[in-house]
């Protein structure tokens, strides 16, 4: 029996919502079993086994989260289950040791508490599969139906703030490491 590994996570979140990527390519034999407190993975990629085992730091609702297994990642729109509250989490985990070793922020969908607008574009979760029913509209989603080719490319590039090859915006010189973009991306 091979060792299991544990899977790389990255998050991001809006006042309503979690946006969840475990980070593998070609991923096999996925199962996913998300619960209101609970997040379990288990998969292959590249021969290797891995699995994930959360505790969230608070309850989410999973009958309205849904996920997609894509050939660079596993992706999963989680909605959080106090919508009265609509307040940002400081984790994802309700273990904060835990927090440091598995889990990273996805700066690709990050945005601050105060500058959030709209819902995550959520795109990569058409075809995917439904926690539960998902029904009609999400509340609290603004902008995530109707945008053209499923993606606001001005917000979304608005949103990533000084990172490196953005055409147009005087005096946002490239971040370290942030080189491989080409301009006007």
């Amino acid at each position: 029996m091979s060792k299991v590994n544990t899977a790389p996570i990255k998050w991001a979140q809006r006042s309503d919502s979690l946006y969840i990527t475990i980070a593998l390519p070609d991923v096999k034999e996925a199962s996913v079993d998300l619960a209101d407190e609970t997040l379990k993975f288990k998969g292959k990629s590249e021969s290797k086994e891995y699995e994930v085992d959360i505790a969230f730091f608070k309850p989410v609702d999973s009958e309205g989260s849904t996920y997609n297994v894509l050939p660079r990642s596993v992706v999963m729109h989680v909605m959080k289950k106090d919508k009265e509250e609509e307040e940002f989490w400081p984790r994802l985990l309700k273990d904060k040791a835990l927090e440091k070793n598995q889990v990273k922020i996805d700066w690709d969908r990050y945005v601050d508490e105060d500058e959030e607008e709209e819902g995550f574009d959520t795109s990569a979760l058409d075809g995917g599969m439904d926690m539960g029913s998902m029904g009609g509209g999400m509340p609290g989603m603004g902008g995530a139906g109707g945008m053209p080719g499923g993606m606001d490319m001005a917000s979304m590039m608005q949103g990533m703030g000084g990172m490196g090859g953005m055409g147009g915006m005087p005096g946002m010189g490239g971040g370290a490491g942030a080189g491989g973009m080409p301009g006007g991306m």
